[in-house]
């Protein structure tokens, strides 16, 4: 009883900061600047907050109704969680076109293998379209996003760009895959007993929670978009080098 009073806790606080962050990013101008995460956290609290417990109210969590739309959510979420990985890509890179071009190709080259590694779930799963190709496609787009993720954090510090908004904002989303990861690998392991379960319902809000929090922090501290400025000679010669 107590388990399931804290997971609805921590649920109805991720749909209370998903409210403030929209409403932060309103008030302080952020869609001047930060149009893809003003997107992401409306898409964000439009489905998780607002539609997915109306589909859960009218036909239950055990319904097949339900099932089929928080997967099919899922998928949207994961897609647009990736957008907004090649959005914060992009403003990294916005003194170094050359860089941009190279990780441009790479991140569509990631997400057409992501969609052939799922599609071939097809031919195992072909009677069962959710659990064969839109369940695997959106765990395997989330955990590419938590590798891009990654590579972009250490690309910004790497290249030594000055812009604490962008590194924080990176920083919650890393908080978000890293968790959700842990989540599910520790569930696969252990084969899906009670436990890992347990785990995952805790662990996946929390993480949600903190790139929230992070997400929230950063809007407040740095309402401005903060300068993009690279070391010339060091970071020229990276770039040189990455796209070559």
């Amino acid at each position: 009883m107590s388990d399931q009073i804290l997971i609805h806790g921590l649920q109805y606080g991720i749909y209370i900061l998903e409210a403030v962050v929209c409403v932060l990013l309103a008030s302080r101008g952020g869609w001047r600047h930060l149009k893809g995460l003003c997107l992401y956290v409306t898409l964000l609290f439009c489905l998780d907050g607002v539609a997915r417990p109306a589909v859960l109210n009218y036909f239950g969590r055990a319904s097949v109704q339900f099932a089929y739309f928080y997967w099919l959510t899922d998928v949207v979420l994961a897609m647009g969680a990736f957008l907004l990985i090649c959005s914060f890509f992009r403003r990294a890179c916005t003194r170094e076109q050359k860089l941009w071009r190279f990780v441009r190709l790479l991140l569509v080259f990631v997400f057409v293998l992501v969609a052939a590694i799922s599609a071939l779930a097809l031919t195992r799963h072909y009677s069962q379209l959710y659990t064969g190709f839109i369940v695997e496609f959106s765990q395997n787009l989330y955990f590419s996003c938590l590798v891009l993720n990654t590579m972009l954090y250490l690309m910004i510090q790497q290249l030594a760009i000055d812009d604490d908004e962008l590194g924080l904002l990176v920083c919650g989303m890393g908080v978000q895959f890293a968790g959700e990861a842990a989540g599910l690998a520790l569930y696969h392991v252990t084969l899906g007993e009670n436990f890992a379960r347990l785990v995952f319902s805790f662990l996946n809000p929390a993480c949600t929670l903190g790139m929230l929090s992070i997400w929230a922090y950063a809007i407040v501290k740095m309402p401005q978009a903060a300068p993009v400025r690279l070391q010339a000679g060091k970071n020229a010669a990276l770039a040189e080098a990455i796209a070559d």
